[in-house]
Order: C-alpha cells, then structure tokens, then sequence
C-alpha cells in the first residue's frame, strides 16, 4: 500500500486502474440492474453475470491503457492470468453479495422514512454490490500488479 504513496508511477497506475474500475463499475451495475429489473434474476445470478461483463471490459482497458508498456507476455497468458485472479474475485464477492444483501435489504426496510425513486430492494442491491465491488477492486489491482502484470517495471 506503501507503493501507492511513495512512488508516482505506480500511483498513476493505480488512479488508471481505478478509472478503469469505474468503466467495469459501470457495466457491472448496468448488467446487473438489467438482469434483476427486467428478467427478475437473484442478484447473485445476475451479479455473477455482470461480473463477467465487466472483467472483459476491464482485461481490455488494463491492457492496452494502465499497462500499455506489459508486452513481454502474449495476450493469452495474461488474459488467463487475469481471468484467474478475477475468479479468486468473484469467490470473494459472492459470498459478500449473499451475505450483505438480506442484512441490507432489512436495514432498508427498517428506515423510518420513505425512500425517494426506488424501492429498499434497489438501494440494498446497489449498496451491497458497491461493497463488494470495493473489496475485490484491492484485490484485482495488487494481485493483477504483481501477478499478471509483473513484467512492468
């Protein structure tokens, strides 16, 4: 973590990944409020499925965006190597999402005023996935840093 203070570089890194983490963000909650809103998916179906959508969104931008200077490695064998560390990922995160999402779907219902637009289930959901998504993002970027993209100096 020291990394990230200390050396500008990889900072830079870090805040690409992070915006690219944003993209996938974005694509993941889309899919996911997609599948759960219009064809009535469990969130960990549908979580799961985004999930996917956003690690090929994501495996593209890394590449040829955060680390652009990673050539040393053909495509596929970092295309597998990040597939690996995001299943590790998604094993982190579902479990998150199937734990999280009753306690927080209860705490939404419980609140003693009226949620403005959507239902409590939609702001469970949502907070629920923010949570995970944050946990597996520390994940994805050190283990990616020094496992997939460790031929970058």
């Amino acid at each position: 973590m020291t990394v990230l203070i200390t050396n500008p570089r990889e900072r830079t890194r870090f805040l690409r990944f992070a915006a690219v983490g944003v993209i996938g963000a974005i694509v993941d909650f889309g899919v996911m409020n997609f599948l759960t809103g219009v064809f009535k998916m469990p969130l960990v179906v549908a979580g799961t499925i985004s999930f996917i959508a956003a690690v090929i969104s994501n495996f593209t931008w890394n590449r040829y965006w955060t680390y652009p200077d990673s050539r040393s490695k053909p495509i596929l064998e970092q295309l597998i190597t990040f597939t690996i560390v995001n299943a590790i990922g998604i094993a982190i995160r579902v479990p998150l999402l199937a734990v999280l999402e009753p306690v927080m779907e209860n705490f939404f219902i419980k609140l003693p005023v009226d949620l403005p637009f959507f239902s409590a289930k939609f702001y469970a959901d949502n907070l629920t996935l923010a949570i995970a998504v944050i946990v597996v993002m520390f994940w994805n970027f050190f283990v990616n840093r020094y496992w997939t993209y460790n031929d970058v100096k």
